[in-house]
């Protein structure tokens, strides 16, 4: 999940992110925050990817709870499982914290213990999903998604961890959960056959590692979780992805470079326009900069600008 953090290094896309924007529509300008809610925009199904909030939740972990329901928050992706806790509490008692709070808990990002995908480790990584779905399965997620990119430095080494990707599905499938794979940006370089490492750019020839998964991964046993400003990040158009697969995007990641709406940069009505045309509706507000200190204010910022844009249901 390191790439989540080095958005810096692409800062020069930012540009881009607003033209991508423009093709699709004219940009979201951020929207004026409001104090009260209305009985419609309390209806909304607002979801939080609660790594959001990095380690301001841990100080008062029920009492966060309440906040985000509050805000308006109604559902929940947990980050900072391990071995049946969450950020160190047992799932089920976190779990009830979140109940308590009238929070539903959806999605859980998980990762395996290893980077690099051999037929060595393969039982490893077996191993790491039995457990965890299970784990998962008890507290009554929905869905368990990847959100940490393996080694893909040439086609070969991508197509399998293709394959492994299919014999997750299986297991997690198994234990009667969907698995899924989250993007960053790095997803949107390129590789080639024999390769060493992935490429960056328009010029460089190959095939981009986000279209090997798309293609060579099993519908029936993998879906994906498109982080739309990552897409962006990674030079694409969020839009464009969700048109061509429309049935394979079963959720978001909706981001901004911080709150959401505040840049220009991200066309959130055109995103979720074509979300709710496919089918979906389930996504989860994510803000980075997790140790700004003001985690929880941006988090309710996103919120209100989510609550009171008249192109989400």
């Amino acid at each position: 999940m390191n790439s989540r953090r080095d958005f810096l290094k692409h800062a020069s896309l930012f540009a881009l992110g607003g033209m991508l924007a423009g093709k699709a529509g004219n940009a979201v300008a951020a929207q004026p925050a409001t104090a009260a809610v209305t009985k419609v925009d309390a209806a909304k199904r607002i979801g939080l990817q609660i790594y959001s909030l990095g380690p301001e939740l841990d100080k008062d972990v029920p009492g966060g709870m309440k906040r985000l329901k509050q805000m308006g928050y109604q559902t929940l992706e947990l980050a900072g499982y391990n071995n049946g806790k969450v950020r160190g509490i047992d799932m089920m008692e976190f779990k009830k914290m979140a109940d308590d709070a009238g929070l539903e808990i959806l999605s859980s990002h998980v990762n395996p213990p290893v980077r690099e995908y051999t037929k060595e480790n393969l039982n490893t990584i077996k191993e790491y999903w039995k457990k965890t779905a299970d784990d998962h399965a008890k507290m009554g997620a929905k869905y368990l998604v990847q959100p940490g990119q393996p080694s893909t430095r040439s086609v070969e080494e991508t197509k399998y961890v293709c394959e492994v990707f299919n014999e997750a599905g299986k297991i997690v499938k198994a234990a009667g959960l969907p698995f899924g794979y989250h993007n960053h940006d790095m997803e949107f370089a390129k590789v080639v056959p024999g390769g060493t490492e992935m490429k960056f750019g328009r010029h460089n020839k190959g095939e981009k590692v986000y279209d090997i998964f798309l293609a060579n991964t099993d519908p029936s046993l993998v879906f994906f979780e498109m982080d739309v400003y990552w897409a962006v990040m990674g030079q694409q158009d969020p839009v464009e992805y969700l048109k061509k697969y429309a049935d394979r995007i079963k959720l978001l990641h909706i981001k901004d470079r911080y709150v959401l709406g505040a840049s220009g940069m991200m066309n959130f009505e055109q995103i979720f326009k074509q979300f709710y045309a496919n089918g979906y509706t389930d996504y989860f507000v994510e803000v980075e900069d997790i140790n700004s200190g003001h985690q929880f204010q941006g988090v309710k910022d996103s919120a209100d600008y989510l609550l009171n844009a008249s192109f989400v249901k």
